[in-house]
């Protein structure tokens, strides 16, 4: 049966005679627009300045064209690639009443020809040729991305912020080490009182640090400070917003539930709930399919070879989940899944360690997205008192 939440193809009929069909190829500085307007023997082409309202008048002037030429406009759709500008344009035209669709990029077939032609122009066409094959559901031609909401897109924003930053303040640290390094000057603790320790260090030489290298390094260890200080409101906020009642939000529920969980934390938790648990995906191989935990078969004749992670979902979730399976064999030991993973690592190689602990992290994520969604708890799982 076709699931309502497909989005390898649509699942309404199209009836071409009355539905004019556009793709927008978006740059910085311009938008290429084409459609394939009914009654109208060309493809209209036009390239306009990044402007909602001209997009629109632009489809009313292409719809009134086809009215013209004798049709009959019932429905219209609009499509873009995924990229830059994000959601925000297909919800802006969904709420003026036009059906809007954001195509996933690395769906859309291209030539695997070495030196191919590469122009905004026929990008477009084959943007076209996609669209228009997804809306005739037929699988294969490309994929939709589920469009989320202002609020969904929002509550996305502290854990990405805090992966940055904690980003930021390593490449700090690593920057200070280094450029203290140049001076022999090794195992220096980066704590508050950091600047005034730097003004009393003595190089192996016996002399102080020069005074351009001091000037960096306070501005150095001030952006350090800033950061951390960041980070530490972004944790704050997420921990008092955890202790507000969750009977009305079910982000708030489900981290309120995977946070009971014994060695999974908070920061873990979030990331999860807001990339992983509120999308509606179809059944357990889309959800690991999602975090990039599925393998990438090479076949051909006689030969059968895996690639490894095909590595095409979310790489934020993919990294948080191998994190996790690693803790996991320490602080949930009990746990079927556990158990499961030491039954076929008994021989001790590393290799066969390495593999298996991509396979727990798959089961491990299908796991927690059914205690989020359906608060089935996995066999032995450990769980902290509910607050």
């Amino acid at each position: 049966m076709p699931q309502s939440n497909d989005l390898s193809r649509s699942l309404t009929a199209l009836h071409q005679d009355s539905t004019l069909i556009a793709a927008i190829e978006m740059s910085q500085k311009s938008w290429l627009v084409g459609a394939m307007v009914p009654g109208v023997e060309r493809q209209p082409l036009k390239k306009l300045v990044p402007d909602a309202e001209a997009l629109l008048r632009l489809l009313q002037r292409w719809r009134e064209e086809a009215v013209a030429a004798g049709g009959r406009i019932a429905r219209l759709v609009v499509a873009y690639e995924a990229g830059r500008d994000g959601f925000w344009l297909a919800r802006w035209l969904q709420a003026r009443g036009i059906e809007a669709y954001v195509i996933h990029p690395s769906s859309v077939p291209v030539s695997r020809e070495h030196r191919r032609a590469k122009t905004d122009r026929l990008d477009l066409g084959l943007l076209l040729r996609a669209l228009l094959g997804w809306l005739r559901g037929e699988r294969g031609h490309c994929s939709m991305a589920a469009i989320p909401s202002l609020q969904a897109e929002d509550a996305r924003r502290p854990s990405r912020q805090r992966e940055a930053l904690v980003g930021e303040r390593t490449r700090i640290v690593n920057r200070i080490k280094s450029t203290l390094a140049r001076f022999g000057v090794r195992d220096v603790a980066l704590h508050r009182k950091a600047v005034e320790r730097l003004r009393g260090l003595r190089t192996p030489e016996g002399v102080g640090l020069p005074p351009n290298t001091l000037a960096e390094l306070d501005r150095d260890l001030a952006r350090l400070q800033l950061v951390k200080e960041q980070i530490g409101t972004i944790e704050r906020t997420r921990l008092e917003r955890l202790q507000q009642p969750a009977d009305t939000d079910t982000a708030r529920a489900m981290l309120a539930t995977l946070a009971r969980v014994y060695g999974l934390g908070v920061e873990t938790a979030d990331v999860l709930v807001h990339e992983v648990m509120l999308r509606n995906l179809r059944d357990r191989r889309a959800v690991a399919r999602y975090g990039g935990l599925t393998g990438a078969p090479d076949e051909s004749g006689a030969r059968r070879r895996d690639k490894g992670l095909s590595r095409t979902g979310n790489a934020r979730v993919r990294r948080i989940m191998l994190q996790l399976a690693w803790r996991f064999l320490l602080f949930q030991k009990q746990s079927a899944l556990v158990q499961w993973f030491q039954a076929r690592t008994a021989d001790g190689r590393p290799q066969t360690r390495k593999t298996m602990i991509l396979a727990l992290a798959r089961k491990l994520l299908i796991a927690l997205w059914r205690l989020a969604t359906t608060g089935e708890v996995p066999q032995g799982l450990i769980l902290r008192p509910a607050a």
